[in-house]
């Protein structure tokens, strides 16, 4: 597994006494055969050495502890950086993790590709590189929805979303032991002050800013969860596309057509578990967080009542205080129930969530003399409704193709008939709704009053209209 691709050798270096050496040395050299602009892999030797001995000055290397293999100047300790840096150069070509190559007269220094795998990895452990939960989601949203709408020319693309999903559930596996593993030395430690400081530079600024955070945000990175799993189930039972896809499986990793039928459901399947179990593992995650904080709560709770000399240091501070204005404060019996220092306090710790229970939502039946009420109302409101249309309807019944018609020539029968002769003469005052209708009539009012349909009495009126 290993031992066929890697050096006997290559781990002693990191596992002596100069094993910090070599750490800072090997991030230095990472940087330069990991360059983005590094066309050529093989690197001058040169500018090796030089990247070596600027990590020693950097990072001020004084000590030096004698290794297995080192002859009799080994046993001394180097006495310039460039001592430093040949010293620490030798012993990484020795064992395996650089390698020289003689071009003409030049010498060329390279990583073979195990140890360059395992060099980036071994620095993106040392730098804890933050994860984006959005783009990984995003990402395997994007590679199913290529394979789904073009099965035949792009359905490798659903490998690499089985493959992001599974090293997104391994980065939620890490983070989960994380937390555990910071309660544990957390619980180990019995200096107060020593817990504050760990809780605050582990959690807060790696677990909790980078990854916890974006998980209980609105802006939650699994709200594409659903739209995965309803494409996921849909290709499940898509014989077509399902057939496109194991057809270009078959193509892209040369393998027969039941292994490649086999290779897509389990790729599909594997997705699938992933984010369905994603509710029950955020669970338990805040349920290791909320231990955590109730374990640094009450440590800060306790801080003060376990710090020597701080209760006389109180009861001499409250003395006086009440010397000098007795009659301002209240009188205080106890400290454990009165924010003495402040209304609020930072050891109190957030609640844990509590799931919500499903309940059965069912629709609420309405009383029928409700309904009937409600449709009266309804009714008795649009009767009493005054709009220039109605008046408009009223006109032309009463004329029925005349030109001209007297006030007395009007009948009232109804309710909307008594509001539409009463807004006859004073159509204007409806603005500009009414525009339309003034400008298709004319009125003429005079001194004399009528009675008119033996309900109203009113001046008389002509109303004419216009040609």
């Amino acid at each position: 597994m290993l031992f066929n691709k890697l050096p006997d050798d290559l781990f002693l270096p990191l596992a002596g006494k100069n094993r910090q050496v070599y750490q800072a040395v090997l991030q230095a050299v990472a940087d330069v055969f990991f360059d983005e602009d590094l066309i050529d892999p093989f690197v001058p030797k040169d500018l090796v050495r030089s990247t070596i001995e600027d990590a020693v000055v950097r990072h001020g290397i004084r000590r030096w502890e004698p290794e297995e293999g080192d002859g009799e100047e080994g046993r001394e300790p180097p006495r310039s950086s460039a001592e430093y840096a040949s010293r620490i150069y030798r012993r990484l070509v020795a064992t395996g993790w650089l390698e020289e190559e003689q071009k003409i007269y030049r010498t060329y220094v390279l990583l073979s590709p195990s140890i360059s795998f395992l060099l980036r990895s071994l620095v993106s452990i040392a730098r804890l590189e933050k994860r984006s939960y959005g783009g990984a989601v995003l990402n395997v949203l994007s590679s199913l929805e290529a394979a789904i709408n073009d099965p035949a020319g792009r359905g490798i693309t659903l490998a690499e979303a089985s493959q992001t999903a599974s090293d997104f559930s391994a980065h939620l596996t890490d983070m989960m032991l994380g937390l555990r593993e910071l309660k544990i030395n957390l619980s180990q430690t019995n200096n107060p002050q020593e817990i504050v400081r760990n809780f605050f530079e582990r959690f807060v600024e790696h677990i909790l800013v980078s990854d916890y955070k974006t998980l209980k945000t609105n802006n939650n990175p699994f709200r594409f969860r659903r739209q995965i799993l309803a494409l996921l189930r849909d290709l499940q039972f898509d014989t077509v596309k399902v057939d496109l896809l194991t057809k270009h499986y078959q193509q892209q990793f040369d393998s027969e057509y039941h292994d490649a039928e086999a290779m897509v459901h389990q790729h599909i399947n594997r997705i699938i578990r992933i984010f369905e179990s994603v509710d029950q593992r955020l669970n338990t995650i805040d349920d290791f967080r909320y231990r955590l904080e109730k374990r640094v709560a009450d440590t800060v709770r306790y801080m003060d009542k376990t710090t020597p000399g701080m209760a006389a240091r109180l009861s001499r501070v409250i003395t006086q205080i009440s010397r000098k204005q007795e009659e301002l404060y209240p009188k205080i019996d106890t400290l454990d129930e009165v924010g003495f220092l402040s209304p609020g306090s930072v050891r109190a710790p957030v609640r844990r969530r509590v799931e919500t229970q499903p309940r059965v939502i069912t629709q609420a039946t309405i009383d029928p003399k409700v309904l009937e009420l409600r449709r009266l109302f309804k009714e008795h409101k649009e009767r009493r409704e005054v709009s220039a249309d109605k008046i408009e309807l009223y006109l032309e019944r009463h004329l029925a193709g005349r030109d001209s018609l007297a006030a007395t020539e009007f009948t009232i029968e109804s309710v909307e008939d008594y509001i539409c002769f009463s807004y006859v003469r004073h159509l204007k005052s409806l603005g500009k709704k009414a525009s339309k209708t003034v400008a298709k009539f004319d009125i003429s009012i005079s001194d004399q009053y009528v009675r008119v349909a033996d309900m109203v009495e009113c001046r008389d009126f002509v109303i004419e209209r216009k040609g």
